[in-house]
């Protein structure tokens, strides 16, 4: 329904009550149920998960048209972003939020800071979904409370014309809900958990969830050494599972994103079951590191597999996990996304060790050969170096060209000594362009920081404190974020209006007329900033 439409209707329920709900006024109800637009987090896993898929249609068709999103650790951080994106680009398309395993662990556990291990409780995935959802609501409740306001205030001028537009803005508004891809780590322990959670995360409102092809119990940041895979059909299991979950919630659309982690995994926890030769699991197991023996050879307690025709026996590390050979990493991944893809994932995601756009697009190209639109979701990750990579690629590339670097020191190409030379700048450009590069060679639908806002936030309190606690005093707050917030327009500088003081009032407003005793008169402060 349209607010008009929905004003008309509501009239007509309260005129039904021959007179005793004569108290309520129909437009404030229109006007709190488009701010309430999404009652439940399964209407917002529906509305975000058709968002997803349109955008990725959008993609295949155009990979200029690829996604964003940053992580954030808070529902205040996804709210302040989400504002921001509205007011620069003036609108949220193609953006959503990331929520990162790694900044739960390291911000949200009961615990206290935590390793990426999956040592949090996982019910804090969930309830961290709820909150951004909650935050991203207060927005469009805030946004759209001021436009009332104001026309209130067309009306009561008079000005036709300014209530119309105003009326236009209303009935258009663009939410500042958007999708959120939504981590569920290696599922928390085995398919019956990772279904049990999945299914928190989507009555949250999650519409993407990324799983990962580790072991549960072995879980370690991708980034981190020590990761250990499972097989394949471990993995599948997981990914159906989630699957279920969307099913039985009604969410028909919802997307599942499998990363592989055997870029950088040297071990699995297992040998799988292999039915016949060349089936997932022979595939899997024909990339363990293994030695030919005979059956005089055998020992107590050895595990032995039969390849082409004779025994051979998987090296097996003292913590009893088995070692693949070296070297075989990007041919598991390429395997690994053609089997998640083919058993039912919409999207991959492969855990490189840096961002180097030909060695994702040297696995890419393999799996579309066989799924030719295959997509990947990429972390743009904060645990790379991305100043000294890329200055090593051009060095490295200037080098293959004949080009004289003899005025750099390969290994020292982070010194700010360089920050002014023709290599830092050709790098810092082809940073600038490595996501719509990216999107274009490697199939990069969708491009994410995974704990930027983690950054963000250690970085401008580190400065604040240096300024308040040193000379500066209270100059430090005042000039570098106070006055800033005023100039940039950062709508958090009203901080009561963002808490949701305005929509109080309107709401006493509503429920008291002229008695409500409101907050935001004359002797508010927050008046002080209207100029």
């Amino acid at each position: 329904m349209t607010y008009q439409e929905s004003i008309a209707q509501t009239g007509q329920l309260i005129a039904s009550h021959n007179g005793t709900w004569d108290g309520i006024s129909a437009e404030a109800v229109a006007r709190m149920q488009l701010q309430n637009r999404f009652r439940t987090g399964l209407d917002i896993a529906r509305y975000t998960a058709a968002i997803m898929r349109r955008d990725m249609a959008a993609y295949d068709a155009d990979p200029a048209k690829y996604t964003q999103s940053l992580g954030c650790w808070h529902g205040f951080i996804g709210q302040q972003k989400m504002i921001s994106i509205k007011k620069h680009f003036g609108s949220t398309e193609r953006r959503y939020l990331y929520l990162s395993g790694w900044m739960v662990a390291a911000l949200r556990s009961g615990f206290g800071p935590l390793p990426d291990q999956s040592m949090h409780e996982k019910t804090s995935v969930p309830a961290l979904i709820e909150e951004l959802y909650t935050f991203l609501r207060q927005a469009d409740a805030r946004e759209l409370g001021m436009l009332f306001r104001d026309l209130d205030k067309a009306r009561d001028a008079g000005n036709e014309v300014e209530a119309q537009r105003l009326l236009h803005a209303i009935e258009n508004h663009q939410t500042h809900v958007v999708p959120i891809i939504a981590d569920i780590d290696a599922g928390f322990g085995n398919a019956e958990a990772t279904y049990l959670l999945a299914k928190k995360m989507i009555e949250a409102g999650a519409c993407a969830l990324q799983i990962e092809n580790q072991v549960s119990d072995e879980k370690q940041c991708g980034h981190q050494d020590g990761k250990v895979t499972v097989p394949h059909e471990d993995f599948l299991a997981k990914v159906r599972a989630c699957r279920y979950a969307f099913l039985e919630l009604g969410v028909e659309d919802g997307i599942i994103v499998t990363r592989t982690d055997s870029l950088g995994a040297g071990l699995t926890k297992q040998i799988a079951i292999s039915h016949a030769p060349g089936d997932l699991g022979d595939q899997y197991n024909s990339f363990l590191d293994c030695e030919e023996i005979a059956l005089g050879d055998l020992k107590a307690g050895d595990v032995v597999i039969e390849r082409d025709g004779k025994i051979v026996r998987p090296k097996r590390l003292k913590s009893n996990l088995f070692q693949f050979r070296e070297g075989t990493g990007a041919d598991r991944c390429v395997m690994d996304c053609i089997a998640s893809l083919q058993n039912g994932a919409d999207l991959l995601w492969i855990e490189t060790e840096k961002p180097h756009i030909e060695q994702i697009a040297s696995m890419v190209d393999r799996i579309r050969e066989v799924v030719p639109n295959a997509k990947l979701v990429y972390n743009n990750s904060p645990s790379f170096n991305w100043t000294l990579n890329f200055r090593q690629q051009v060095f490295d590339a200037w080098s293959e060209a004949g080009r004289d670097v003899s005025a750099y020191d390969r290994a020292k190409l982070m010194s700010a000594d360089y920050d002014g030379t023709e290599l830092a700048v050709e790098a810092d450009e082809r940073i600038r362009t490595f996501q719509a590069d990216a999107a274009k060679r490697a199939g990069i639908f969708h491009h994410l920081i995974t704990l930027p806002t983690y950054h963000t936030a250690a970085l401008s309190t580190d400065n604040l404190a240096k300024e308040y606690f040193g000379g500066a005093g209270m100059l430090g707050y005042v000039k570098n974020v106070q006055r800033q917030e005023i100039r940039q327009g950062i709508a958090a500088v009203k901080h009561q209006n963002m808490s949701g003081s305005d929509l109080g009032d309107d709401h006493k407003e509503y429920f008291a007329g002229e008695a409500a005793l409101k907050a935001g008169g004359v002797h508010n402060t927050m008046n002080q900033f209207a100029a």
